[in-house]
Formats: structure tokens, C-alpha cells, sequence
């Protein structure tokens, strides 16, 4: 048997023994976990299953073990996902620590810094949120203006930020500053590191359209932050911040592989997938009767299939040390567009079961359909447009010529 084998007999042996029942079956929304300092478990297993996975540093398996990390290779990792999903796993800690800001630190942190950080976040002991957009900097982000200023061996910093994920919600966050003014907006940017609870940070959750309140403004007044807290080199925070931002759309594109929704027991509900939803809502003894939508599932299905298996040899790509690339524009911006998809189709399923808001003519995940379909809108602005997303692929992938630059030649 080789070594392989032996690991993944292993792996398969542990998880039958360490994921509990409940962790089983498809996630519900209020169960999932964030971690930090604050963290709260509606569902008990759930923190018994991040207990048990951090402590194999499962919960980031390719990481370094000194770090808290797996230190497992990349073959290993594949077996331990599909391992993973051939059990119906839960994610045991959802993190932005994870998915965006650990593999940066990897790269650009001080020794100090990664040892601070990291074993936290594998322990789900942290949560961050990310300090990006601005009011006056949306797709145009290097025009930021939150400015920091050092003074010894502190930062002082003053600004504002819009649209910061779980903000109220977060201990720590990684921010984009100005260090520099008087340099081209690029160059005088830094990435900085600080406490949620500093003297001087407030935030305001923004109610969205579909009820839910996940983005916040938040404000910054003279907050002090040690230098040491600097990521990289003074000035240089805008190579970072591209970096991160090709993780951060790694991640988003993952919206368009979400199987769908739960019911309150966790157990897949009728409108778990769009052809669920259609053959009970539209069914006629057992096959679906409108020809139109019966294509446009079909359609859908293949999408959805080739999507996920091209995100996979992604991941792969990833694992074999080539890291994130231009590659990650193509899959927010297409597992986002699919993730669109999928709620226009649940929603034309659901008919007029669709249209409620309350009340008792609905069923909850008849009601969250409603909600997510509002919230998927914003799955093409975050984490950059799709207009951005469709210019970096334009230029990146396809090597075609910059029109601006051509028009002023």
C-alpha cells in the first residue's frame, strides 16, 4: 500500500470517527462558523468539530504545522477535501483570516507577525475583517484616502471605509492606508494590521434590500497602531493588496459552487437545487412541464459541472505552488454570474411562492430564496466588478491592448 493509500485510510478512518452526525448534513446559514474572541455556537457540534479539526490543523491543511497548519502536501489535501465531501463535511471554520489574509502573511509577513497571527486563525481564535473600499474608492481603490501618519513608533490613522464585511462583528482588521501623498496613488499605499477594539474605531452596519445588514461603514479616528503592525515594506502595500484581492476572488467564485439552501434542521429542503425546486413547484407527476425552464436547468446543470471541475484543477494549480493569478478573475467573475443564475431560476420555480417577504403563506426557505435572490446583486460588485474583472482578463489572460493607454498615443 503506498503512502497515499495509507493516508487517505487514515483520513477516512479519523473523519468517520471526529465529524459528528450533525456536521453531516448541508449548512445552515445561523451555524455557521466565524470563530473569534466572541464567538457563539448555536449548535454544540459545531464547536466540538472545529476543536477537533484545528487540533489536526485541518481547518488550513497545506498550511505549515509550525503555524498550526496541516503541513499536509498537496495530494494530501486533495484526499482530505474529497474525503471531506464524500461525507457531506461541513466547513468547520469559515475565515477571512483563511481564505484571504493567512496565504498573504505567508508571503509578505515578518516571522513575528505570521507566529501572532496564524495559529489564531487556524484555532478560529481571530476573526478579521477587510479594510478596502472607501466612499469616494470603489473600483477606482488606489484613490484611497484613509491616511496614516507615523509619529515614533505609532500610526496614527483617520478615515472611513464602506462595505466592510462583518465589521461589528470582527477582533482584528487588515486595511489599506496612505502613507504617502505625494507620490502616484499606487506607490503611497501601505497594508497595516490593528485591534477592533482601538480607541477610535466605530462602525455602522448598512441594512441591504433583502433585510440583512452583513456591510458596515466604519470609521477611524486618530487610531493608534503600533508600527510594528506594518505587512511589507512602507509604500509598497499596493503589490499586497493586488495579492490579496486575487484570494479574496478565489473565494467569491466558490458562491457559484453553494449547493443551495437549508431548512431550520439542516436537512436539504425543497428548494435545496433549482430542479427540486422546479419539480415541486412545477411538476406534473414526477417530470417538470414547462419545456422552458426544464432547458434552462439543463443548461445550468452543465454550467454548474463544468464550473466546479475547473475550479478544481484551480485549486489543484494552487496547491502545486503556482498561487492565485489572473485566473481568479475568470472564476469570480463567472461563479458569481452562475451563482446569479441559480437564484433567477429558483425564483422563476417558486412562482408566485417567491413574492413573500413574512407571513404565514410562506415557508422560511421560501422566504430566504427571496432574500439570497436580493442579495446575489451584489455578488458582480464585490470583491471588484465584473467590469473590473472582465479588464483584467481582458488584459492578463487575453494579452489585448490597453484602449486607454493606446488612445493617448
Amino acid at each position: 500500500m503506498s503512502e497515499l493509500e495509507e493516508f487517505q485510510q487514515h483520513t477516512r478512518a479519523w473523519l468517520q470517527e471526529n465529524c459528528p452526525e450533525s456536521m453531516r448534513t448541508a449548512m445552515v446559514p445561523e451555524e455557521i462558523v466565524w470563530g473569534g474572541r466572541n464567538a457563539t455556537f448555536k449548535n454544540p457540534d459545531s464547536q466540538l468539530w472545529l476543536q477537533r479539526m484545528a487540533e489536526k490543523g485541518w481547518t488550513c491543511p497545506t498550511w505549515p504545522t509550525e503555524y498550526g497548519g496541516g503541513g499536509l502536501n498537496k495530494e494530501q489535501a486533495i484526499i482530505l477535501s474529497r474525503e471531506l465531501s464524500r461525507i457531506n463535511a461541513r466547513p468547520a471554520l469559515t475565515s477571512f483570516g483563511i481564505s484571504m489574509l493567512g496565504p498573504v502573511l505567508l508571503e509578505y509577513g515578518t516571522q513575528q507577525q505570521i507566529m501572532e497571527h496564524m495559529p489564531k486563525i487556524v484555532r478560529g481564535e481571530i476573526r478579521w475583517c477587510q479594510g478596502y473600499s472607501e466612499p469616494g474608492s470603489g473600483s477606482d481603490l488606489a484613490s484611497l484616502a484613509t491616511k496614516a501618519e507615523l509619529h515614533g513608533d505609532v500610526y496614527t490613522i483617520n478615515g472611513c471605509k464602506v462595505w466592510t464585511s462583518y465589521a461589528d462583528l470582527a477582533d482584528w482588521i487588515f486595511c489599506l492606508v496612505r502613507t504617502d501623498s505625494d507620490v502616484p496613488k499606487h506607490v503611497g499605499i501601505s497594508f497595516i494590521l490593528f485591534d477592533m477594539a482601538s480607541e477610535g474605531i466605530s462602525t455602522k452596519p448598512i441594512q441591504l434590500i433583502s433585510g440583512s445588514s452583513p456591510f458596515c461603514e466604519t470609521f477611524f479616528d486618530d487610531v493608534k497602531v503600533p508600527a510594528k503592525n506594518l505587512v511589507g515594506r512602507l509604500n509598497e502595500g499596493w503589490t499586497i493588496a493586488k495579492r490579496l484581492l486575487q484570494h479574496e476572488r478565489t473565494m467569491i467564485s466558490s458562491f457559484g459552487l453553494v449547493s443551495g439552501q437549508t431548512d431550520r434542521g439542516g436537512t436539504t429542503s425543497i428548494v435545496s437545487t433549482v430542479e427540486g425546486a422546479a419539480m415541486h413547484y412545477r411538476g406534473d407527476t414526477g417530470k417538470l412541464s414547462d419545456a422552458v425552464l426544464r432547458d434552462q436547468i439543463a443548461q445550468f446543470k452543465i454550467d454548474s459541472a463544468a464550473f466546479a471541475y475547473t475550479s478544481e484543477r484551480s485549486v489543484e494549480e494552487s496547491e502545486q505552488g503556482q498561487g492565485p493569478n489572473a485566473t481568479s478573475s475568470m472564476l469570480k467573475n463567472y461563479g458569481c454570474e452562475l451563482n446569479k443564475r441559480r437564484y433567477e431560476l429558483l425564483m422563476q420555480a417558486l412562482g408566485s411562492q417567491g413574492l413573500g417577504w413574512a407571513g404565514d403563506g410562506f415557508e422560511d426557505a421560501e422566504l430566504q430564496v427571496t432574500r439570497e435572490w436580493l442579495r446575489s446583486k451584489a455578488n458582480s460588485i464585490e470583491g471588484g466588478t465584473s467590469e473590473v474583472q472582465l479588464n483584467v482578463i481582458a488584459k492578463r489572460v487575453l494579452g489585448l491592448p490597453d484602449m486607454l493607454s493606446m488612445n493617448k498615443k
